[in-house]
């Protein structure tokens, strides 16, 4: 009998070439594609919530997959963990309904970019954050990032794309904050344009730097032109931080309901 697993993963982007598999580079799926594959004996294909772009970070990305395995949740998690490297790691595993799509049943995403603000540059966070080396002005950059919020066209702040998709996106939440010397953007929108993010953060990190005003931003935002936003932060400070669903983790309730359809079908 098949079942529909689905992990939250966290992983360290540095080494690979994207979230996405990509022939002749290493990624995250075809790394825990092959983790699954020697715990189960078997070729599986994992399914993810969405991509990210080469050298950037997960707290929370979630992969699904079908599996014959009858491991418990917990024996996929701690088995997947055995073979994956140091720098992926199955957080959590859930039997979830067969139907289960990690992006297209996904209700928003959530992405935070990290800038230090330290004079003095940190071996410690270099993989994690984007040195600027003074500080910045937070109450600006959080009154750009407000303007963002609600349905707009993301157009200016979007890589290459396809002419006949849309850039129109719905933007739940955008901060800013101060913390040990860090400042966080943190973006949760139902779905992202590729390379948005970043070209986001690089705009509002003028705008603390007292390089762009907020009509400067304001105006950057209204414009038509894709990509009008072209100044791209490195991949280095962004990190998916968590994927929001109305059903998942599913709850006990839906766990028991699960294994009723199990044994049911015994």
């Amino acid at each position: 009998m098949t079942r529909r697993i689905a992990l939250i993963i966290e992983y360290e982007g540095t080494a690979y070439a994207g979230s996405q598999r990509q022939a002749g580079v290493p990624t995250v799926q075809a790394t825990l594609e092959e983790a699954l594959e020697a715990l189960t004996g078997a070729a599986c294909r994992v399914a993810a919530a969405g991509r990210t772009d080469a050298g950037a970070h997960a707290a929370g990305q979630v992969f699904a997959f079908d599996t014959a395995s009858g491991l418990l949740t917990d024996a996929i998690r701690d088995g997947a963990n055995h073979h994956l490297p140091e720098d992926v790691a199955v957080v959590s595993a859930h039997e979830v309904e067969e139907g289960f799509d990690p992006r297209r049943h996904a209700a928003s995403r959530v992405y935070r970019y990290t800038f230090s603000e330290r004079a003095v540059r940190s071996p410690l966070r270099r993989r994690f954050v984007h040195a600027v080396g003074r500080s910045l002005d937070v109450e600006a950059m959080s009154q750009a990032l407000a303007y963002l919020e609600g349905t707009r066209d993301f157009a200016p702040f979007s890589g290459a794309l396809p002419p006949e998709k849309s850039t129109v996106r719905r933007m739940y939440r955008a901060q800013a904050w101060r913390e040990a010397g860090e400042v966080h953007l943190e973006l949760e929108a139902n779905a992202f344009l590729p390379q948005q993010v970043r070209r986001t953060a690089a705009a509002v990190l003028r705008v603390g730097l007292g390089k762009l005003t907020l009509e400067g931003f304001e105006a950057l935002a209204d414009a038509t032109v894709r990509g009008a936003a072209e100044h791209v932060l490195p991949a280095g400070g962004l990190c998916l931080q968590r994927v929001v669903y109305p059903d998942f983790p599913p709850t006990q309730a839906a766990r028991n309901k699960m294994a009723m359809g199990r044994h049911a079908a015994l």
